[in-house]
């Protein structure tokens, strides 16, 4: 079972890329998939996060990940709130972060375990292709680059989802698979 924590703020779409990517995984890659969102705190601007599980077998599991295989960030100023985005990593765990911030990769890189990061500055790349500085999109696109789902089953999955902004959206999440970097 492949387990990723997405952590970040209210309004950039953290718990529906959750929701696209286990669409993307069920309907597309013929895998099982179960999202767990955190509701009850969520507002704008405040750190938000949810919960995917992906196997290709049904996941009976109906819990919070608690050791994390991947560490999705959406936003790098969930630092700045506090939050334990390292809580429960292992030797093996992936970061995947929105930013451009070299230093702050290597400061990461340093202070924790990961295994590897990728990164790309998925606000910038979804306020170029969808006009809104929503990054869910360009995140999927950055998720595609580390292989949890393929980038053709995420576009079909975005454009699914957004319909008639589906374009604009997929659009995002090819611009940043294509800028995704690893560190």
């Amino acid at each position: 079972m492949h387990k990723i924590k997405f952590f970040g703020l209210g309004g950039q779409g953290v718990v529906t890329a959750a929701r696209i990517l286990v669409h993307a995984v069920s309907i597309y890659e013929d895998k099982f998939g179960k999202t767990v969102p955190a509701y009850g705190h969520e507002r704008r601007g405040a750190p938000v996060f949810a919960d995917v599980m992906i196997d290709r077998r049904d996941i009976l599991l109906n819990s919070f990940v608690y050791e994390p295989d991947m560490v999705v960030v959406f936003a790098q100023s969930v630092l700045d709130h506090g939050v334990p985005i390292a809580k429960g990593i292992h030797k093996d765990t992936i970061l995947v972060m929105n930013t451009g911030d070299e230093a702050l990769l290597e400061q990461l890189k340093k202070e924790h375990i990961f295994k590897e990061i990728y990164y790309v500055d998925a606000t910038r790349v979804a306020l170029e292709q969808t006009g809104r500085e929503i990054p869910n999109s360009a995140i999927l696109g950055a998720l595609a680059r580390t292989g949890v789902v393929g980038i053709d089953s995420a576009l079909s999955s975005l454009k699914e989802f957004f319909k008639s902004h589906g374009g604009k959206n997929a659009a995002a999440a090819q611009t940043a698979y294509e800028r995704t970097k690893k560190w």
